[in-house]
């Protein structure tokens, strides 16, 4: 596996980074712990050595969940996870907590890497993220937040998700950031009008999440699929783009369509095709891809060394101009 540095920090990972918001249990489907827990092994003999999870997946369980799979494998990898939240008690599941309000002040974040690092069960995080900024907190207070967190030893790197370029610019006036994560796929390429070009420009590495569409682009969809009332994917929106909407679901269903014959031309996958011409993105240096089991990870994986040629790319360009999928370059980031 590719091993790809994060802009001008020493840090370096697998090109490809193991997604865990699939194993919340509460968000995203069902997930069955024992195949995630060998998916998750089997990884790292595959040369994954990137584990990305949050607080707020669950809350919780994702994280508890990856620090029992990975026991004393830990040491093989980089693990990243995210703060920035605050949580109540959740009436509806009695025992279980749910997200309160965004808080990214140094105190709530210190707070929180904390019980981070008891339910991943290691002494030191190696990439912490701020999941999204509260715009209420100043960046210097939460940079300095983050600071005294690596400064005490409980984590190595630090850096935030689904910042935008001038936030960005304004969390680079106090300290070097080693990451932004954003969502960006063949469906959704906000990130290329701005974000991107920042991150390039100021050594700051970008981790890719939503790889696969959140699933529009792992092939399993048809225009029978529904979701149940707990998937957040039955809203319709995803982070501020309808693409779970019925309209442009069937637009997306149909482009898959003709993106599977085109992988299906190198004997490929159409999550092969996708995962790499994302890997193929300027300025992308980790590609994050949920895999709940391990024939999810052995078709992921698969794509870490196909490297599309310019043809291959102007024909996914043309495929999704003929279906009518929007690029949304010109939509704001959802902050």
């Amino acid at each position: 596996m590719e091993q790809r540095k994060f802009g001008s920090s020493d840090l370096y990972a697998s090109a490809i980074g193991f997604g865990t918001w699939e194993m919340s249990a509460r968000q995203y489907g069902h997930i069955d712990a024992g195949e995630a827990t060998r998916a998750v092994q089997s990884a790292i003999d595959q040369g994954i050595t990137l584990f990305d999870t949050s607080e707020t997946y669950g809350p919780y369980h994702s994280e508890r969940l990856l620090g029992r799979a990975l026991g004393a494998r830990r040491k093989d990898v980089v693990l990243v996870t995210k703060v920035g939240f605050t949580f109540m008690d959740d009436p509806d599941h009695p025992g279980q907590a749910k997200i309160q309000d965004r808080d990214s002040s140094a105190r709530n974040i210190i707070e929180h890497a904390e019980g981070c690092l008891r339910r991943l069960g290691t002494d030191v995080i190696d990439l912490l993220l701020i999941h999204f900024h509260d715009h209420k907190t100043p960046h210097e207070e939460t940079i300095a937040g983050l600071q005294q967190l690596q400064a005490a030893g409980k984590i190595r790197y630090y850096g935030v998700s689904n910042y935008t370029a001038p936030m960005l610019a304004a969390c680079q006036e106090h300290g070097q950031l080693t990451t932004n994560q954003v969502g960006y796929h063949l469906f959704d390429r906000r990130v290329e009008t701005a974000v991107l070009p920042y991150c390039r420009a100021q050594g700051i590495g970008f981790m890719a999440y939503g790889a696969l569409a959140f699933g529009l682009l792992s092939g399993a969809f048809s225009p029978e699929t529904r979701f149940v009332d707990w998937d957040w994917r039955s809203r319709g929106d995803a982070f501020g783009l309808p693409l779970f909407q019925r309209e442009p679901f069937l637009r997306e269903l149909s482009a898959v369509e003709r993106l599977k014959a085109l992988a299906a031309e190198h004997g490929k996958s159409v999550a092969q095709l996708a995962i790499a011409w994302l890997l193929g993105r300027p300025g992308v240096t980790v590609a994050l891809v949920g895999m709940r089991n391990e024939r999810e990870l052995k078709e992921n994986i698969a794509a870490a060394e196909w490297r599309l040629c310019a043809d291959d790319c102007a024909a996914i360009e043309r495929i999704l101009a003929d279906e009518g999928i929007p690029s949304y370059r010109d939509v704001e980031l959802v902050t």
